[in-house]
């Protein structure tokens, strides 16, 4: 089904997520079967955006044709020992090639994506270390997942597999696009101050001077012995970043009653509950203006964090959302944790709105 109306000779570059419960050895085989000698980068996730809105246990494969899209990538492994140096050096890598692959490339047709291991907790410092050399090409991506069992996510790059790396990816293309975040929640005035954590495992044991679990749990009003995924989802926590408010998004209790999350945490740092906005309004919002900006959307690759999935779930409205995606041509993965930009983020969505004339195969 892979090459179901694809002509490998017009594949110019593969993009692939894929449900962390295929083996990820025989995936990769099967793709260099199948295209052999075309460029390939993916992951793992916790859950694919199809052509069907949401789905599981699948597999999204975006081929970019070789008319109309450049498209370069590099891996970049042992990301929890990266360095400044190390990142930047990859970009400018990727940049010189792209030079030599479109020469006279005009400025503002680039964009770059991230794919990073969603377990190695190193998502800020990828980010820092490539944002320099980067300059004015904007960056999204996600974080890979295994579902919601946080075992081992999988990176996919050029025939081999990776842990512990990123894979940086620049597109330059003639079609018009937008990158973009979106999110739907907004501050309370409950303040939750990080007294006691281990910034290196992104591990909170105090808030407030007591301990973690239980006080998240009475400032929200959760029980605290039944904390789940579902209730961080319903119940969000962001800080404030030059004026703006980003997710601190929760991933796990822990048995000593601390957390564990999905963005860098530090003592001193002040958390402050978020009350959940409509989901479906926001994100029709967002489609609208993209609409409207682009002239109109041909297609999406979008990076939504699970988080967003699990709350759609709870508040049953998971078919308004895959509908909404259905219909506005989004194809991406749910993440542990997206970038934009300068920024490593939670319990948002992120990605390149393509304006028509640039639709996938």
């Amino acid at each position: 089904m892979l090459r179901h109306g694809l002509d490998p000779s017009e594949v110019g570059f593969l993009l692939l997520f894929f449900t962390a419960s295929f083996d990820a050895d025989e995936l990769t085989e099967a793709v260099a079967r199948l295209f052999p000698g075309t460029p390939t980068a993916g992951c793992s996730t916790a859950g694919e955006i199809s052509s069907e809105g949401f789905s599981d246990g699948g597999l999204v494969a975006i081929a970019f044709p070789r008319t109309g899209f450049d498209v370069v990538s590099t891996v970049i492994p042992e990301v929890g020992r990266l360095s400044v140096d190390r990142g930047s050096e990859a970009v400018l890598r990727l940049k010189a090639e792209l030079a030599r692959k479109r020469p006279g490339a005009k400025p503002g047709k680039t964009f770059a994506l991230s794919l990073i291991d969603g377990l190695c907790m190193r998502e800020e410092a990828v980010v820092s270390s490539i944002d320099w050399a980067l300059g004015e090409i904007p960056l999204v991506g996600g974080s890979a997942g295994d579902g919601l069992a946080f075992r081992g996510t999988s990176l996919l790059h050029d025939g081999r597999l990776h842990r512990d790396a990123a894979v940086l990816i620049l597109v330059h293309t003639d079609h018009p696009f937008e990158v973009f975040k979106s999110d739907n929640f907004t501050p309370t005035d409950r303040k939750l101050v990080v007294t006691a954590s281990d910034p290196a495992n992104r591990t909170v044991f105090e808030l407030n001077a007591e301990v973690a679990a239980y006080e998240y749990a009475t400032v929200v009003g959760l029980d605290p012995t039944r904390l789940s995924p579902f209730g961080f989802a319903s119940h969000p926590m962001v800080v404030r970043v030059g004026g703006e408010y980003f997710c601190r998004s929760l991933r796990c209790t822990n048995a000593d009653g601390s957390l564990s999350f999905f963005c860098a945490i530090d003592d001193g740092v002040v958390l402050t509950v978020a009350k959940p906005m409509d989901l479906v309004d926001s994100i029709q919002s967002t489609f609208e203006r993209l609409d409207r900006d682009l002239g109109g959307i041909d297609w999406i690759l979008g990076f939504d964090c699970v988080l967003r999935r699990l709350d759609a779930q709870n508040r049953q409205v998971t078919h308004k959302v895959s509908e909404l995606y259905r219909r506005h041509r989004v194809y991406g993965f749910n993440t542990y944790g997206e970038q934009y930009r300068t920024m490593h983020l939670n319990q948002t969505f992120t990605g390149i709105a393509i304006g028509r004339g640039g639709a996938p195969r």
